[in-house]
């Protein structure tokens, strides 16, 4: 594959976990892989690319992710061919109790939506003409805590992933005749570096009866933004061992 013909994925939240494993998966397609995060790129990156395919942005911030678009645009040279929505962030109350709607502060639901949602449909109308000239995909990364009452996610990052769901929806239609294709995936339980107390029960519960992996996670991923899944779009596809049934 020449260097004009690479594609590449712009990620967010990439540095552990899903966000991690997509990186390695879609680099070992051949793709180019440009990562956001707050943090600067770490002298040890586990991810491919380099310093130059990072962006240093604080979701959380939309003026600091909407002057961050420019940016983005100057390393892209026209073409988005998938943007990957992977940030978010889940906050917790002292001691690592669950934050209900009657104890979260107005301040800390800002912060959830802003990081969870509002940062996706920044970054895709900021770079819909590179998406379109790529004929592009974006995946909105969603999760079970987005339909159900979860015992470890809290209320505020329950609803922002339950409104990415529907905006997911309305950005399929949007960008449809543009030719880019907007899905979701929410996944369940998945093995990560630290797991809350308690995840063995809700396994337990699992039709598969065990933990996802990110790898699986990243390969629906990969799924979505590739020639395969051409006729898809607007949908949430459920990676979670069937704990939505």
């Amino acid at each position: 594959m020449t260097t004009s013909d690479t594609r590449t994925l712009l990620l967010t939240g990439a540095s552990r976990g899903i966000g991690h494993a997509t990186v390695m998966r879609f680099a070992r397609e051949g793709w180019r892989v440009i990562t956001c995060s707050r943090h600067p790129f770490p002298e040890e990156c586990p991810w491919g690319g380099g310093r130059e395919d990072h962006i240093r942005v604080d979701l959380a911030d939309p003026n600091r992710t909407i002057e961050a678009i420019e940016g983005i645009r100057a390393k892209l040279g026209g073409k988005l061919h998938a943007l990957v929505n992977n940030a978010g962030i889940s906050p917790k109350a002292a001691g690592g109790g669950r934050l209900s709607t009657l104890d979260t502060d107005l301040k800390t639901w800002g912060h959830v939506f802003h990081v969870n949602f509002f940062a996706s449909v920044i970054l895709a109308r900021g770079l819909k003409e590179e998406l379109s000239a790529a004929k592009g995909a974006v995946v909105n990364v969603t999760s079970i805590a987005g339909s159900r009452v979860h015992p470890f996610a809290g209320a505020a990052y329950a609803t922002s992933k339950a409104a990415l769901k529907a905006l997911t929806r309305e950005m399929a239609h949007d960008f449809g005749p543009l030719g880019v294709r907007v899905n979701a995936i929410a996944p369940g339980e998945v093995e990560t570096a630290i797991l809350s107390p308690g995840t063995d029960r809700i396994v337990a519960g699992l039709p598969l009866r065990r933990l996802g992996q990110p790898s699986e996670i990243a390969d629906v991923i990969w799924f979505l933004c590739s020639d395969q899944s051409s006729y898809v779009t607007g949908t949430e596809i459920e990676v979670n061992a069937g704990q939505h049934v």
